[in-house]
């Protein structure tokens, strides 16, 4: 008797492909669309019953059985509130790390697995490999796509009953697959943006749920007001585009280089070389470990500071406290609190902590956090 796979569909087409590839290797596959958010975007348009009638239609094409599954109250708590609250302190979250966390890698595994299903399947971009009764994390083949760092907090339960069948091959090959196969999603452009938002305009939509009020765009080097900013929780650290103060100081840009959410400050420095925009460690709190157990610390190993970044080498000790320090063997750049530092062990996913405190390279400026 075939194995019953049940396939989370987006609408997208990583995840028809994986269905195409699924039935194919003999599965008894069942595609499930996630209801998460239910909001229409910036042109009136309700995106979910746009990508579910992409499923509908993939799902008819290739002859499997679908339907929806209402997430929306599990997201609003596990996932929303947590994206809120992290604004508030001023801090810039990554809610797709909580939502594979809490909601496709959690309530969607519950709910799978009370239909009686041996497995879930989704059209992320990374492997699993079992030894020794333990299941690791693996990169996707496509180093481009890879997407183990919004993974990073997926335990064993999860991954002892995940398939990725679209991790060994590359993004061109799905699209060639899709083309083949005349999926209805072989042409959709790949979705960008936080995973409840979209492409609509941000900065909108988090006024619509956070009140923000202008405040003072400082110069770090002159400590002289510049400019007036459109409240804290529209920047983060590194951020360079619509900061509004073009054509102040040497011509060179300007980027957030702190803020300090008690006085409403945003602190700026000019030049993209600028010591204040970099840090030489930073802490972690909430540590989370693939295998479900600690390394060996000190732990020497790579870590990614924020999605598309390049390995950095790092040294890791656990603190008293349970937190991380992450030692970085050369400075970097725009490390945010808030953000999610994830260690590698070359193709492996270690596992994950999330940013609290930075250690500036120059004490002066450890102020700009506060």
């Amino acid at each position: 008797m075939a194995k019953k796979v049940i396939l989370g569909m987006s609408g997208g087409v990583d995840s028809s492909v994986s269905a195409v590839i699924l039935k194919d290797q003999g599965y008894d596959v069942t595609g499930i669309f996630m209801k998460n958010w239910d909001e229409k975007d910036d042109e009136g348009i309700c995106t979910a019953k746009e990508d579910y009638d992409d499923v509908r239609k993939v799902a008819d094409s290739i002859g499997i059985d679908y339907y929806t599954v209402n997430f929306e109250k599990q997201y609003w708590d596990q996932v929303f509130t947590y994206f809120l609250d992290e604004y508030k302190k001023g801090r810039t979250p990554n809610p797709d790390v909580m939502c594979n966390q809490e909601i496709k890698f959690k309530a969607f595994l519950d709910y799978a697995l009370k239909l009686d299903a041996d497995y879930i399947a989704m059209g992320h971009y990374a492997r699993v490999e079992e030894k020794n009764n333990d299941f690791y994390l693996k990169r996707g083949v496509d180093n481009s796509k890879d997407q183990t760092y919004f993974l990073s907090r997926i335990g064993q339960k999860a991954l002892s009953k995940t398939i990725f069948p679209i991790g060994d091959i590359e993004k061109s090959k799905v699209r060639e697959i899709a083309k083949e196969h005349n999926l209805a999603t072989a042409l959709k452009k790949d979705s960008t943006g936080v995973c409840f938002i979209g492409e609509r305009n941000f900065d909108k939509f988090l006024d619509k749920y956070l009140l923000s009020k202008k405040g003072d765009i400082i110069d770090i080097d002159s400590n002289k007001k510049i400019g007036t900013h459109n409240g804290i929780i529209h920047y983060t650290l590194g951020q360079r585009k619509g900061l509004g103060i073009g054509g102040v100081g040497n011509g060179k840009p300007w980027f957030v280089a702190g803020k300090n959410l008690k006085e409403n400050i945003v602190y700026v420095a000019q030049g993209e070389e600028h010591e204040a925009l970099f840090t030489k460690s930073m802490i972690g709190e909430n540590p989370f470990w693939i295998l479900e157990k600690e390394p060996i610390f000190p732990l020497k190993c790579t870590a990614k500071f924020r999605y598309r970044q390049s390995d950095i080498p790092v040294s890791v000790y656990k603190l008293d406290n349970g937190n991380l320090k992450v030692e970085y063997d050369f400075k970097v750049k725009a490390v945010t609190p808030g953000q999610v530092a994830v260690f590698y062990d070359e193709e492996y996913c270690l596992g994950s902590c999330i940013i609290k405190d930075l250690e500036p390279l120059n004490d002066k400026y450890r102020y700009l956090n506060m």
